[in-house]
């Protein structure tokens, strides 16, 4: 997949593009069905897909003491989009003066000019341009004089509401991980590289990858049966782990950490680079009276997350 920064509006010197846009934080099942349309409606004009996406977030810059943390990295994000078909990732600086931009203005320099749209998908709840004044039958007003059509969706729901990255999050910040595979249509996941952190896990007879997350979001505090994935260098299976999200209250607490501990694995992983996929809460974080009541939980726990994972497809 080609992925563009687009520094300058200038054409790309694409034709055809169906564009679908939005912030797709999560990729879940609803950016999903704008993707399979924008797919579909590209593959029947001979043209190319493309997500078009901002970075930062809009919110950062608009109202950044009210901005959500992220569900994913982009990297993340144009790796799912990728899978779903998409051909081109075209990422717009979002800035305040792309804010103060008209509605008429965005469609013709960005979807017009740069990605030589023919066909736009977006959600019938869609809203753009200053002061987010356009809507889905503005988009179409304007398309008809920049010669593209518009394609609506309405929204993918779940237990009768929308499908929303809030959703996501909340359900995160639950601890409600098969809640949120559930809205995603995929388990959620943390990547990051493994780094030493203060080897208690050795001494409690649980060795533990410390990963230093490269998401914004993480699940709630607890523990959790998870999936590990290695990323780079040789790859292996699935591996199934335990991990513990949190502050470590049993030894004076401190930052948020993650720390998995791989069933029957061995290898030496520091500075690798290591994919969590979050399956079931098996608790909340707790802290113990001592080492060896930790000890014994930690051991329970192994046995958890592998009835869980055993099951898991």
């Amino acid at each position: 997949m080609e992925i563009v920064r687009l520094e300058s509006l200038a054409p790309r010197g694409w034709r055809r593009s169906a564009v679908t846009v939005g912030n797709f934080d999560g990729v879940h099942r609803g950016h999903q069905a704008l993707v399979a349309a924008a797919v579909e409606d590209a593959r029947a004009a001979g043209g190319s897909a493309v997500v078009l996406t901002f970075d930062p977030h809009p919110s950062r810059v608009l109202a950044p003491d009210r901005a959500p943390s992220a569900l994913m990295t982009l990297a993340q994000k144009a790796e799912a989009l990728q899978a779903l078909g998409i051909q081109r990732l075209a990422v717009l600086p979002f800035t305040l003066e792309l804010s103060h931009e008209s509605a008429e203005d965005f469609a013709r320099l960005v979807l017009q000019q740069a990605l030589a749209a023919r066909m736009v998908v977006v959600g019938l709840n869609f809203r753009f341009g200053r002061g987010r004044a356009g809507d889905i039958r503005v988009l179409e007003e304007v398309g008809r004089k920049l010669r593209f059509r518009v394609h609506g969706l309405p929204p993918v729901l779940h237990d009768g509401e929308p499908i929303s990255s809030t959703r996501i999050r909340e359900a995160l910040a639950r601890g409600a991980v098969e809640a949120a595979t559930e809205l995603l249509g995929r388990r959620f996941c943390v990547d990051g590289p493994v780094v030493r952190g203060f080897q208690r896990g050795r001494t409690l007879g649980a060795p533990t990858a410390n990963v230093d997350a490269e998401n914004e979001a993480l699940p709630g505090a607890g523990v959790y049966a998870c999936w590990a994935r290695l990323l780079d260098g040789p790859g292996l299976d699935p591996i199934p782990a335990v991990v513990n999200v949190g502050r470590r209250p049993t030894f004076g607490g401190g930052g948020t950490t993650v720390e998995a501990h791989l069933l029957h694995f061995d290898q030496d992983l520091y500075g690798r680079r290591l994919r969590l996929e979050f399956a079931r809460r098996l608790r909340e974080e707790q802290a113990f009276p001592n080492a060896e009541a930790l000890r014994d939980q930690i051991r329970h726990d192994i046995v958890a997350a592998g009835r869980v994972l055993e099951k898991e497809p």
